[in-house]
């Protein structure tokens, strides 16, 4: 699109020049053999878990966009498609990704993102004291307006971090980073972040605390109202091995 490499998550407004590029369809032979977790799945639209260390799309050959095909069935509906992811994870993020299955899903999953239909949970672990349990974030981030909410569900003391927090995110809009840039703006910064953590602060060989934990849409095709959750990493079990059991009683609580 007006020169360069468009996905199914891009817009158009009107005015575009829009070229394709046969040469671009992928030969069953390369595509990417990587194993992924089905959260969900039906003709029009899937939930995959998607690991840490492996981005949602992007030039890479390795890409979770690369290995749907092999971990999903085909969908019989007229309008199948290669599916694709409608929104994004970082690359240390995991969790539950949604894609769609058929150009029509996909369309209508990226139109309810832009509507802000489609509720995203997180659960991250932030390093320091969090005096205010429960409330908002609303800094702007690259100049626009961002917003989160969040609560914290649990918290423990640390030599090394002083608090280790269990935190609930929401957030209300989808800047990139935004929930790792909310927490560092508040001195929270998540636990194992390369990008925002403090000298001496980086937890090193951990990865990234941060899980998309659920979404929550009414199905826009069958409409049933659905939750999908993904299994919480073991890391985050071993930093709250028993208070993440209570911890859930209030997750399902705001399901």
């Amino acid at each position: 699109m007006n020169g360069e490499k468009a996905s199914s998550a891009t817009f158009i407004h009107g005015g575009e020049k829009i070229e394709l590029i046969k040469q671009e369809m992928r030969n069953p032979q390369h595509q990417l053999q990587y194993p992924l977790q089905v959260l969900y799945e039906d003709e029009h639209l899937a939930a995959i878990y998607k690991p840490a260390g492996i981005p949602v799309s992007g030039n890479k050959f390795k890409t979770v966009a690369n290995a749907l095909e092999q971990n999903l069935s085909k969908s019989n509906l007229p309008d199948i498609c290669y599916p694709q992811p409608t929104h994004r994870l970082d690359y240390p993020t995991t969790g539950v990704l949604l894609a769609g299955k058929t150009s029509s899903s996909i369309r209508a999953l990226n139109l309810m993102f832009e509507k802000k239909e489609i509720e995203k949970s997180y659960l991250a672990v932030a390093m320091g004291e969090i005096k205010k349990l429960k409330g908002y974030f609303d800094e702007a981030i690259d100049d626009k307006k961002a917003f989160t909410s969040y609560e914290v569900l649990e918290s423990v003391i640390s030599e090394r971090f002083g608090f280790l927090n269990l935190v609930l995110l929401h957030p209300q809009t989808g800047r990139r980073q935004q929930l790792r840039k909310h927490l560092s703006i508040r001195g929270n910064t998540i636990l194992g972040d390369a990008d925002y953590s403090l000298e001496g602060l980086l937890l090193k060989g951990k990865g990234l605390y941060l899980h998309a934990y659920s979404v929550k849409f009414t199905h826009p095709f069958t409409k049933e109202n659905l939750t999908i959750q993904a299994p919480v990493p073991k890391k985050f079990l071993k930093l709250f091995p028993i208070i993440l059991t209570s911890a859930f009683t209030k997750l399902d609580q705001t399901q």
